[in-house]
């Protein structure tokens, strides 16, 4: 009989925390709607979307190996 194991988990936060971040940066548009400080010329506006373009895929292909890990732990350690 395989033993149970808890739902929640620190590696399961992390992948929540991982996920959510994104959207609650970019939700809280108050906190970017400015022009200052620019970058090269672009608005921060602009830019903070763009470099959390980059952090959002940064941040879902760290939770899919956390995800991938976690999976293998529950199955017993399969190989990779």
């Amino acid at each position: 009989m395989p033993e149970k194991r808890p739902l929640i988990t620190p590696g399961r936060v992390v992948i929540a925390v991982c996920l959510i971040a994104p959207f609650v940066s970019m939700l809280w548009v108050s906190s970017y709607a400015k022009v200052d400080p620019a970058f090269i010329g672009i608005p921060f506006f602009y830019w903070y979307q763009m470099l959390w373009v980059l952090i959002s895929t940064a941040l879902t292909m760290l939770a899919y190996k956390l995800w991938q890990r976690d999976q293998r732990a529950r199955k017993g350690g399969a190989s990779a």
